[in-house]
């Protein structure tokens, strides 16, 4: 969006919404400031270093290892440096910005504290950043990344060139970041650690609210609260997205400021924007948008499962409210083909379908599975579960094993161990899960080894059937060591 774009923009702010319009004058200095990341390969670290680079400031680094991330940001102008040590710290460095997996024993982190540097976390520091834009927040237990990734695309082939930062890459971007020439900022808006509540958005959206993080949450009213706080957090004249459909967003929209509209999205004619008239169509779904009632006009969309006519709902209440043409957002919706491991097409090798995705939440599982049975209707659905977070394991261990019901098989390996304590990883294993899935009269077997799940697929796997690898951590590698041995190339 070029300059009058953008002023068009601001004065509907004012005159429509009467949004706050965001003094930058009061936020922190950015251009010509010095900041340290320390962990700058990481997806969220390395898109804010990006944007920062785009506000001017002088951005140097470090990661334990060197990935295209941190080559891409030597590319645009900032000094990553591949380990970790004292030496990396520039003596003029202002400020240190950190990502959750920094611990306090990390020698950059104790020099900067010794030279009495500013310490921003990530979540901070994006909130900082996000003060000077017209942000965009899209948060939920579910659906995020999606949901910004469809938006931040519709938005960009608009010509409205947002800045986004977001925890997966949008294949058609190729990238979870960048940055733009207009004063729009996407942002997805996690709620771990209460991180998004660093984000003050003129459009917030919550997709879902369901128990998660139960590693740092007490409890799922602890984390209903949390939300109602980040809603709480939206800009006077703001609006707030929520799902129309969903129990936990109804606590947080009764708890809503009488400054902030709520407009709500879902199935039931009652919300604001609701898709009726639902017809499978190819892997995706056609349908009706009706706004108020009335209609707005007929929409695609290529995703797979019904859970995306509500993420594209959405997308469509979102676009409007910062601007764009109707007609103009149901023509982009079918064009949006997805993020990087979400039900994502790996290979097709000897009439063997290999998939991957990242479910890690047993809602999330039961929509993926839906997909994929949608879309490829498999001879035999086989699962790959990583499960991650032996805590998140544990505390929703029965709702897991009631989520594979529409794999004909389930393998699980180890869990992933991220966060968790040793005492946590003590009451919970894979074995306990596979066997809770087996009770639930689904076939599942624990296989420990990436090694010993491909054998297993190599021997076991028929043309016709569909393997995918589900999970937030590794388990990608084995679809892609799988595929290797489907073409003989091992």
């Amino acid at each position: 969006m070029g300059q009058s774009g953008t002023q068009t923009f601001r004065q509907k702010i004012k005159a429509v919404y009467r949004y706050e319009v965001v003094d930058t004058e009061k936020t922190p200095q950015i251009a010509g400031r010095r900041f340290h990341f320390i962990g700058a390969g990481g997806v969220g670290m390395s898109g804010l270093a990006k944007v920062m680079l785009k506000n001017k400031a002088i951005v140097t680094g470090s990661d334990q290892t060197r990935s295209i991330a941190t080559d891409k940001l030597c590319e645009l102008g900032a000094d990553i440096k591949t380990g970790h040590c004292v030496e990396n710290l520039h003596s003029h460095t202002e400020a240190v910005v950190i990502s959750v997996a920094v611990r306090e024993s990390n020698p950059e982190l104790i020099q900067a504290r010794a030279k009495s540097c500013r310490v921003y976390k990530y979540a901070e520091m994006l909130g900082i950043l996000c003060s000077r834009y017209e942000t965009i927040a899209i948060s939920g237990t579910h659906g995020k990344s999606t949901t910004s990734g469809w938006l931040t695309y519709c938005l960009q082939l608009a010509g409205l060139d947002p800045n986004f930062i977001i925890g997966a890459d949008v294949l058609q971007i190729g990238s979870s970041s960048g940055t733009g020439d207009s004063r729009f900022f996407v942002a997805e808006a996690c709620e771990y650690d209460r991180s998004f509540l660093n984000l003050k958005p003129y459009i917030g959206c919550i997709l879902n609210i369901e128990a998660d993080h139960l590693d740092y949450y007490k409890d799922e009213a602890e984390i209903v609260e949390a939300f109602t706080d980040f809603a709480r957090g939206i800009k006077h004249g703001g609006v707030l997205v929520a799902n129309g459909a969903d129990a936990n967003v109804a606590k947080v929209a009764k708890r809503l400021s009488s400054y902030v509209r709520l407009e709500t999205f879902g199935f039931d004619k009652n919300c604001n924007y609701s898709a009726q008239n639902l017809v499978p169509e190819n892997s995706g779904y056609k349908f009706d948008v009706l706004r108020h009632g009335r209609l707005l006009g007929n929409a695609r969309i290529s995703l797979p499962g019904k859970h995306n006519v509500a993420n594209a709902l959405a997308v469509i209440a979102m676009a409007k409210n910062a601007g764009m043409d109707t007609g103009r957002i149901l023509e982009l919706l079918p064009e949006f083909t997805g993020m990087d491991r979400r039900v994502m097409f790996k290979d097709k090798v000897n009439e063997i379908t290999v998939l991957d995705d990242y479910a890690h939440h047993p809602t999330e599982i039961r929509a993926s599975l839906q997909a994929i049975r949608q879309k490829y209707e498999p001879k035999r659905l086989w699962c790959i579960f990583q499960p991650h977070q032996y805590s998140r394991t544990r505390f929703l261990l029965k709702d897991f094993a009631e989520s594979f019901t529409l794999a004909d098989v389930t393998i699980v390996p180890e869990i992933y161990f991220v966060r968790d304590s040793i005492e946590t990883k003590k009451q919970v294993n894979a074995q306990m899960l596979a066997e809770k899935i087996r009770g639930n009269g689904s076939e599942a077997i624990f296989i420990d080894g990436f090694d010993a799940i491909c054998e297993y697929l190599m021997k076991n796997v028929r043309p016709g059937d569909v393997v995918v690898t589900m999970g937030a951590g590794d388990i990608w590698k084995v679809a892609d060591e799988y595929i290797q041995r489907l073409r003989g190339n091992r």
